[in-house]
């Protein structure tokens, strides 16, 4: 499925209803930009990627790039793309939603990096702030990749706004907790 086809399977299915539906044989069509903007992220903002967190992890798009680079030791979180992540990664996902995150279900936990690619912008703008607020708890660094300008940060939710790298529009946004 290309970009605008997902886009309208939203549309038709909901959100939720798409990936529940689709979850299974889903691959994210611009993985070849986001293995880019991963590499380019890594290597210019110097992460610290001791302990990462593929926030809803896909299909291991974001896995699979950091593998690339020799990184290991990554968690994958996805309710929906579990199986299609176990496929191409051969690692288990955890199967936890944004709600479940939002509640606390990670608390305790600690990693160097959360990266989250092609998500947060699907997010209720009414839930941000609670699950960002939990994430900040988890780890001092976070990258979200987009394909648009959403979401909008807000520092009282926890983060704050450092750099920008832009391939093909698509964004990687550099966020550290104050």
């Amino acid at each position: 499925m290309n970009k605008k086809a997902i886009r309208n399977e939203y549309e038709v299915y909901s959100v939720q209803g798409f990936y529940e539906r689709f979850g299974d044989e889903y691959r994210n069509p611009h993985e070849a930009i986001i293995k880019r903007v991963i590499e380019e992220s890594v290597h210019k903002w110097q992460l610290n990627c001791q302990q990462v967190l593929d926030l809803a992890c896909g299909s291991g798009e974001v896995t699979l790039a950091l593998q690339s680079l020799g990184i290991t030791n990554i968690d994958g979180i996805d309710p929906y793309t579990y199986n299609a992540y176990f496929q191409r990664t051969g690692k288990q996902a955890e199967i936890y939603t944004f709600e479940d995150i939002a509640t606390g279900v990670l608390t305790g936990r600690n990693y160097s990096l959360i990266l989250c690619s092609f998500a947060l912008h699907l997010v209720d703008r009414s839930r941000l702030p609670l699950l960002l607020y939990q994430l900040s708890l988890i780890a001092d660094t976070m990258v979200i990749v987009t394909p648009n300008k959403r979401p909008q940060l807000k520092a009282e939710w926890g983060w704050i706004f450092l750099d920008e790298i832009t391939i093909e529009r698509v964004r990687a946004w550099l966020f550290q907790t104050p």
